[in-house]
């Protein structure tokens, strides 16, 4: 999300356990009216009783809970639920109740003072005390991009950026983190996380390329598993449920030449096998969410593409949450600065339930009610937009428990999160070079440390913290790289450190490298011009080398640099990517604790005139796509996103579906039902090609002998309990026909 400084229809039985404070506190403040300008304030509906409507009651079913509820509201209160604002941009804070505001965010730059958990939660409360004061007590949905922890929060736990993530390979942690997220967030009352990005970054010199999981859609596909850690199996069912968000909807990461917002030029088979599948997967777990992109495919900006929101992402995938703006990327529909009912129908038209305004939303509410009362908005795409939102709301559990629940506001940069923070730190780690194998080093070694990013948890934890873009030195609580190193040694007083390299000589064991890049965000973060380490960085580099000393370079970055001229002065490159606030997860690898089992999510390329470079292009990049040695120096097999079974026999079936077809080709589905009595571990697929030639998979992997076709599971899909089901889907060149797939199982 761009930030300027600026199961459906499930049944609840019972209160979501999401928040402490009861219904009974909302509902004696839904029984209050505000009052507010003549000519500005919405029609007012009548006062709600203060119980014993059916939208109040928990034990109905959520769709007849919400059809009650959206037959009592009015226009005007229809069309609050589908802004969004900026927090400080209430003026006055009375706001919220009276244009009946459906939901709140903060953005990059938007803090609270003092930055600490229980101020956030003090502050949520009350906003959400104001909101519940509307007439029908509809709460609040509070937005946040907690996008490598809760990192607007000082002293939150922060994990590596998603390119570390994804280069563990290991979707189990990532729902795990996914998890601890929540309860961070949870504890400062906030409901909603505008997270995961399942872009699939395809060009390193793009600014966002550290959102990403990987290059290949299996990769982030893999790691939906985090939309899971946020909302639980079934979201509200677990009590720090938080409602997730797959972003950017879609292609952001594919744009010509990796420019921040700019045009994705591809087929639509192109779109469909690369960059759609992690949608899928994230749909199929049930995000309840999705933000649109800014960037454009083939021209036509994804804010306005009906075909894609609506027929795509709604029709066929069958998405059943609400679709969320990017910062006021509604207002960039014409180019010019300043809303205008033509934008606003144009997206609300395309499938955007909720409109991240955020600042003007006078202005926005009163030419999207214009847009209505003339028709250009239908009132049946309102009544849509707001069963979809209310469905989340009371799934959520906010009726029932609007407020903080502060029992996890003491999870908030927790021990036992920052445990896991470092796990998924050694996790990350990639080793690219280990001449002679100096590393792992000697506890007891002598050691020389220099680098700007060795002893800076800014540069370490990278954008998105404490900030939208970042920002060099303490910015929050942590433990930087050479703290990690001085903690792991036996002797401290046998480190020395120098950020310029300065003092050494050949008397020590090693010097320690650690550079790299300086934090960025989206835009700022765009390297056209080329991808390779700043002036400061070679000249500490050239000191270190001067010495004669072996040297370990440290590479923290949020993308593979050009380091191809450097890298024979090296003994060793460690790619440690952002990693966030637990610096001593590179040392566990350093000192050999934890041997290095980290892959390459990203080709690395030569040379920045090599981009872009992908795992299947035909080029030869320096470090090819799932590339990681580990201390016995030995390169692995490039993996999928983590090694799967070989399958044998079991009870499975497979039901292949055309989606859809063009002149020439066509894009099918095949659907695997375990109808056996046992779990299966893994399964396989095949089938007769008939002469067609699949062009891409996602969700599995493909080979084909003797004109039959093979597909075995993915690492995220193999493992089927009785009934359960998985689907992987292809592209493919030729005609479908009626192919009869066999399923086999493990």
């Amino acid at each position: 999300m761009r930030l300027s400084p600026h199961p459906d229809g499930a049944v609840r039985r019972f209160p979501s356990a999401r928040r402490r404070v009861t219904a009974a506190v909302a509902l004696c403040v839904a029984g209050l009216v505000l009052s507010g300008p003549a000519t500005a304030a919405p029609e007012r509906a009548a006062a709600a009783p203060a119980a014993g409507l059916p939208y109040q009651d928990p034990s109905l079913p959520v769709p007849d809970r919400v059809n009650d509820l959206l037959s009592r509201m009015t226009l005007d209160d229809k069309l609050g639920q589908m802004t969004q604002i900026e927090k400080d941009a209430l003026v006055p804070q009375a706001d919220l109740a009276t244009y009946r505001i459906g939901s709140v965010l903060s953005g990059g730059d938007s803090t609270v003072s003092p930055n600490n958990a229980q101020t956030w939660a003090d502050t949520y409360d009350s906003l959400q005390r104001t909101a519940l004061a509307a007439p029908l007590g509809i709460p609040v949905i509070y937005g946040i991009d907690a996008v490598h922890g809760h990192n607007a929060v000082r002293g939150a736990t922060l994990y590596p950026h998603n390119i570390g993530l994804g280069a563990t390979r290991d979707p189990a942690l990532v729902q795990r983190v996914g998890r601890a997220v929540a309860e961070e967030i949870s504890g400062t009352g906030i409901d909603w996380d505008f997270a995961p990005c399942l872009c699939v970054a395809r060009d390193d010199r793009w600014g966002r390329t550290y959102e990403s999981y990987g290059e290949s859609p299996e990769l982030p596909s893999a790691m939906t598993t985090f939309v899971t850690g946020l909302q639980g199996d079934t979201l509200g069912a677990d009590p720090a449920s938080v409602l997730a968000t797959a972003k950017h909807y879609l292609g952001d990461g594919g744009t010509t030449a990796g420019v921040d917002q700019g045009d994705t030029v591809l087929s639509e088979a192109e779109l469909r096998a690369i960059h759609l599948p992690p949608f899928k997967e994230a749909v199929r777990r049930g995000v309840g969410s999705v933000m649109l992109s800014y960037s454009r495919w083939n021209g036509v900006r994804s804010h306005a593409h009906k075909y894609l929101v609506t027929d795509v992402l709604k029709g066929e995938l069958g998405f059943t949450g609400f679709v969320v703006s990017d910062w006021a990327a509604v207002d960039q529909l014409d180019g010019q600065s300043g809303f205008t009912g033509a934008e606003i129908s144009t997206a609300v038209n395309a499938g955007v339930d909720m409109v991240m305004v955020p600042h003007d939303y006078k202005k926005f509410l009163t030419l999207l009610r214009g847009e209505v009362t003339a028709g250009r908005v239908p009132q049946a795409r309102v009544d849509d937009a707001n069963r979809r939102i209310l469905t989340k709301k009371f799934q959520l559990g906010l009726f029932e428990r609007p407020l903080t629940d502060r029992s996890f506001t003491g999870t908030v940069g927790s021990a036992a999160h920052r445990s896991l923070a470092r796990q998924a730190v050694r996790e990350s780690q990639v080793l690219l070079k280990n001449d002679g194998g100096v590393l792992p080093l000697a506890k007891s070694a002598r050691l020389f440390v220099a680098g700007k990013s060795a002893d800076d948890i800014g540069n370490q934890s990278g954008g998105w913290t404490v900030g939208w873009q970042g920002r060099s030195g303490p910015v929050t609580d942590g433990t930087t790289v050479l703290q990690g190193i001085r903690a792991a040694v036996t002797d401290p007083s046998r480190v020395t450190y120098d950020r310029y390299g300065n003092g050494i000589d050949s008397t020590y064991t090693a010097a320690v490298a650690v550079v790299g890049e300086t934090p960025y965000a989206e835009g700022r973060g765009d390297r056209p011009n080329g991808l390779g380490l700043d002036q400061e960085d070679l000249g500490t580099l050239a000191r270190l080398k001067a010495s004669g000393v072996p040297v370990v370079v440290v590479l923290v970055s949020g993308r593979p640099l050009d380091i191809t001229a450097q890298l024979p002065d090296w003994k060793a490159l460690l790619a440690a990517w952002l990693p966030g606030t637990e610096g001593a997860g590179v040392s566990d690898v350093l000192f050999g604790d934890h041997a290095p089992t980290g892959k390459l999510p990203m080709s690395w390329m030569r040379g920045a005139s090599q981009q872009p470079v992908n795992d299947g292009d035909g080029k030869s990049p320096l470090f090819p796509y799932g590339y990681g040695l580990t201390y016995d120096n030995a390169p692995e097999p490039t993996p999928t996103p983590t090694p799967t079974p070989t399958p044998s026999p079991g009870a499975c079936t497979a039901a292949f579906r055309t989606v859809s077809s063009w002149q020439g080709g066509y894009q099918a589905e095949v659907t695997v039902e375990n109808t056996g009595s046992g779990a299966l571990a893994g399964w396989s697929v095949d089938w007769d090609l008939a002469g067609a030639t699949v062009t891409s998979l996602w969700n599995g992997t493909l080979t084909t002998a003797q004109g039959r076709a093979t597909v075995r599971n993915a690492a995220f899909n193999g493992a089927l309990s009785p009934g359960a089901k998985a689907t992987f889907g292809f592209t493919a060149t030729g005609t479908a026909g009626t192919p009869s797939p066999h399923c086999a199982g493990t």
